[in-house]
């Protein structure tokens, strides 16, 4: 094959922070979010504001949540009212109480009295912690008949404990519900209380629990207490740590949906776990893809109950563990992706409980987070994505968030750096909703003379820190058959160049030279984070110099113009004494022949012989067509002289060590990881 043309048009800029395609088990849905349009700031402790609420305030649930019944279309809280700071009980109480809708933002510890205290929370409600203040100690939430619309998020809810473990007369609960429906617990931190952590209970339906650590306490979870079949519930991504039953309990559920959960009883503590996940009565469970951790009778169900189990890892497990009959099928119902279960033990230990960019460090950057709505129709404060990213105030200094309505946005998107804590977000049901596209390559002419280049060529450029982009499609759709007489075909959809950018469940689609993740300049850091993403191409289209990390995503192999198959997934062109390219937990594959791709080639942009390109493939799923030789040398340059190597890879595409394919030996992969490439930086949704 011959090589495509040089690389030397390239720009570099800088770097931010950070499915018409088989959706891996790794990937998470991206949800459907939705935001509201009142701009402004936020007072003080308990005052009220039209302003936008803090980011999570615009997140809308996934799972049983998301079902539209009982009157109710999804789970999104108090996003349509005021937001209220509270730092003391009767302010909490004051808001979680009244009848009219509100976002509550958490900002310190709130201890209950009397203990054992919980709040009877109405409708229409989002209680949200700011950052990791959000504490309440002694006490919880109550959620009784009809009470529907609530959102707990990012709390600790303690301490509860009256010192008898198995305490039969304090009902202290976390979060109880009675005859409930449409509530989203997630990303809190529930621990030490008195009874259990959450019951959910006569009747409450349509709950979804995610990304909780549930721990240290005797009963974790009920659901039931009822004759009637009428429960559903979702339960994902939860760690559930050192508690002794109720892992959940599940009695008389009519659907319920549990994935993607590590059970842990940790050896050498006195806490032992007397059951896992508990189907009774007649409950229907489906139960996919969790990690037990030394867990005694892992899985149990009743005569009458029904679990179908697939996908599961059981370690250290002993007892029962069982299944049978015939459940039901989730997706008939929402949409959702799955995780491996062996890598949950490290996903969800970084994952669950609250997160502290909920508020980021400056604690009133989140709440005074201001969103800007774009649709095509008019319909939005903004037709064109450009048009409110110029909105934006230089220099700001919080987050914005873009909200993109679903539809096609034909044109040239650019964030200057003097813009930074942007987020551009789809609010679509899926990240195919919403597509900004442009079809520029490095030989189109420009309007005032002379060709783009590369980096010129990019339909979104990000030049400013702490960039976001999340549930929609970016794409550059040049038809290189059609301009076979242009001098360049290199078409960039996305264009980085800036530090701490995180593209988070999202899909760049092109054909050479897809993804530019760039620096601001030779000697800046520029760290990037891929996330539950597609990145779609056929030439060096995973291409640059920062210091980038493809994890948990698909890499979709495509064929070329004419129709043959052959191609470069990454080229770096690295820094010397820098991190360059990580591929983790992903997938490479496509439609395209067997043997035809190389996995990477070192790009010394400009002849730079100083340049040390460094791509690291590592525990990821290689299709049939990566070739047995991975790695190729480009413009004189040998790949051995440069860090290209792999690790634990696995499917038809890999193989094994040897002189034209070097694997990284444990110890060096030890310091291969996503987070050495990250250096610090935690990336999370704001």
């Amino acid at each position: 094959m011959s090589e495509p043309r040089s690389k030397a048009r390239h720009r570099h800029r800088r770097n931010r922070t950070a499915l018409a395609v088989t959706v891996p088990l790794a990937l998470t849905a991206a949800g459907t979010l939705a935001y509201g349009t009142d701009l402004g700031v936020l007072g003080g402790a308990g005052r009220e504001a039209s302003a936008a609420a803090p980011a999570w305030a615009a997140d809308t649930a996934d799972g049983f949540a998301s079902v539209n019944s009982l009157g109710q279309n999804g789970t999104y809280g108090g996003r349509d009212g005021k937001t209220v700071t509270v730092k003391t009980q009767a302010e909490l109480e004051k808001y979680a109480t009244a009848a009219e809708p509100y976002v509550i933002v958490v900002a310190g510890t709130i201890a209950m009295n009397p203990v054992g205290k919980e709040i009877k929370v109405r409708s229409d409600k989002t209680i949200v912690g700011r950052g990791t203040s959000g504490h309440i100690v002694g006490g919880g939430f109550f959620l009784g008949s009809g009470v529907h619309n609530v959102i707990i998020r990012n709390l600790t809810i303690r301490d509860a404990y009256q010192g008898v473990w198995n305490d039969k007369d304090h009902d202290f609960d976390a979060i109880q519900m009675d005859g409930a429906h449409h509530v989203w617990i997630d990303h809190n931190d529930l621990r030490h209380m008195a009874d259990g952590l959450i019951d959910v209970r006569k009747d409450s339906t349509n709950v979804t629990v995610s990304w909780n650590k549930l721990s240290d306490n005797n009963k974790t979870f009920g659901i039931g207490w009822t004759e009637n079949v009428k429960t559903d519930i979702t339960i994902h991504h939860n760690w559930i740590r050192e508690t002794e039953q109720r892992n959940p309990s599940t009695d008389n559920a009519a659907h319920a949906h549990l994935y993607n959960n590590f059970l842990e009883d940790a050896a050498g503590t006195d806490i032992k776990s007397s059951y896992g996940n508990y189907a009774r009565g007649a409950t229907k469970m489906v139960l996919e893809n969790s990690y037990f951790q030394g867990i005694k009778n892992p899985v149990i169900k009743d005569s009458g109950a029904t679990i179908v189990q697939r996908g599961s890892v059981f370690s250290g497990t002993s007892g029962r563990n069982e299944s049978g009959g015939s459940a039901f099928d989730p997706k008939a119902y929402y949409p959702y992706t799955l995780d491996q279960a062996a890598d949950l033990p490290s996903i969800l230990k970084s994952g669950v409980g609250p997160r502290a960019s909920v508020g980021t460090t400056a604690a009133t950057k989140a709440v005074a987070a201001t969103t800007l709505t774009v649709a095509a129709d008019g319909s939005g404060q903004y037709r064109t994505v450009q048009a409110a990213v110029n909105a934006v105030p230089a220099n700001n200094p919080a987050r914005v968030v873009i909200a993109v309505k679903p539809g096609t946005y034909r044109e040239l998107v650019k964030v200057p750096s003097n813009k930074p804590h942007v987020t551009i977000q789809g609010t679509g049901g899926s990240r195919k909703d919403t597509t900004i596209v442009y079809n520029n390559a490095a030989g189109t002419p420009k309007p005032g003379g002379g060709t783009y280049g590369t980096g010129g060529s990019a339909t979104v450029a990000v030049e400013a820190d702490d960039f976001q982009a999340r549930n929609l499609t970016i794409s550059n759709d040049f038809d290189e058959k059609a301009n076979q007489s242009l001098s360049g075909h290199q078409a960039v959809a996305l264009r980085t160049a800036a530090d701490k950018v995180f593209l988070d469940g999202i899909i760049v689609s092109g054909d050479q030279d897809t993804l530019l993740l760039d620096t601001a300049a030779k000697d800046r850091l520029g760290r990037v984070y891929v996330s539950n993403s597609y990145v779609v191409g056929n030439v060096d289209f995973i291409f640059g110099r920062a210091t980038a990390v493809v994890d948990k995503s698909v890499i979709t192999l495509k064929k070329r113009w004419d129709g043959t198959s052959a191609g470069y997934v990454t080229a770096p062109s690295t820094a010397a004494n820098r991190k360059g390219i990580l591929i983790a937990n992903s997938t490479v594959n496509g439609d395209v022949s067997n043997g035809s791709f190389y996995l990477g080639r070192p790009w010394h942009a400009g002849g730079d012989a100083s340049l040390d390109p460094q791509t690291t493939v590592r525990n990821t799923s290689l299709s049939a067509a990566v070739k047995s030789t991975p790695w190729t040398d480009m413009s004189g340059f040998s790949w051995k002289d440069d860090r290209f190597a792999e690790y634990k890879n696995s499917g038809a595409g890999s193989g094994p060590a040897n002189s034209s394919r070097p694997h990284l030996s444990d110890a060096q992969a030890a310091g291969q990881e996503v987070a050495d490439w990250l250096a610090g930086w935690t990336p999370s949704a704001s």
